[in-house]
């Protein structure tokens, strides 16, 4: 990939289909601000037939699920694989943070509490990552931060090259939270406070790509599911951007195979392997 690709930011929101976000009046920020500077896909699905949110979200960060098919805890659902994303990274040297909303910092968040969700945060279910479930490891507390934490980072440059970003759970349009009572304008709104600080910093504008995209789609009624199209937004100095679009078909492990790609780290993670990138979506992608 292009050198000039350096810093990640890969922002997951919550169980909506691209047809409940685009065009959609309770989401002005990604219809009116994002979307026309982005490049983004119309035709991104979450693995086929793969629910509910946690094995989309260890998805994202292995290229399987692992047979999770549940959103239990990481004391139930861990994983002793060291054959997943940051783990490579780390390996080659290539720094990392998972930045979660609501979370003080001072434990390894291994228990969900709050509007935190650990099904949300890939990374604490891996032993290598947590040293098996330990909330005193310090090399999980090191890594996975809180996200008050990013504005000084990026001020700071002390950001990690890759940064994987969860809201709570009322600003990833999981609940319907007051005062809005409307989830996607809920994170729309967060999008519209936060995205913000990551475009304007030295990070982004010195070779930095932001991804959004949404965990899993949602089907008509809460025993329905599907697999989306969700969405899929790029923002770069490298993408095509100015609202170009495609319908080219994406998955989880088209995001995690462009990751691969643009650091260059092999093996190429579970389905990955078979994905199409997103390249197309670059102004330069060799």
């Amino acid at each position: 990939m292009q050198k000039q690709l350096q810093t990640v930011f890969l922002i997951v929101m919550e169980n909506h289909n691209w047809s409940d976000i685009k065009n959609n009046s309770s989401a002005p920020y990604i219809n009116q601000t994002l979307l026309p500077m982005a490049s983004y896909a119309e035709q991104y699905y979450n693995p086929p037939g793969i629910h509910p949110s946690e094995p989309n979200y260890i998805w994202l960060e292995a290229g399987t699920n692992f047979g999770v098919t549940t959103d239990d805890e990481p004391t139930v659902n861990h994983q002793h694989t060291t054959q997943h994303l940051v783990t490579l990274l780390d390996q080659a040297g290539i720094s990392w943070k998972s930045y979660q909303e609501d979370i003080d910092g001072t434990v390894c968040p291994v228990k969900s509490s709050g509007l935190y969700a650990a099904k949300h945060n890939p990374m604490v279910f891996f032993d290598d990552v947590t040293d098996t479930n330990d909330p005193t490891s310090s090399y999980c507390i090191a890594h996975v931060r809180p996200f008050s934490e990013l504005a000084a980072d990026l001020q700071n440059n002390t950001e990690a090259r890759y940064n994987f970003i969860t809201p709570n759970l009322c600003n990833d349009m999981h609940n319907s939270c007051s005062p809005l009572n409307d989830s996607v304008l809920q994170g729309d709104t967060w999008l519209s406070q936060n995205v913000p600080t990551i475009l304007n910093s030295q990070a982004y504008q010195n070779g930095g790509i932001v991804f959004i995209t949404w965990d899993e789609g949602e089907g008509k009624s809460e025993s329905e599911t599907s697999d989306g199209p969700i969405g899929l937004i790029l923002l770069s100095p490298g993408a095509k951007g100015h609202g170009y679009s495609n319908t080219l078909h994406y998955t989880h492990s088209s995001t995690l195979r462009t990751i691969q790609e643009i650091f260059g780290v092999t093996p190429l993670l579970g389905d990955a392997a078979n994905a199409t990138n997103l390249s197309d979506l670059f102004q330069v992608f060799s």
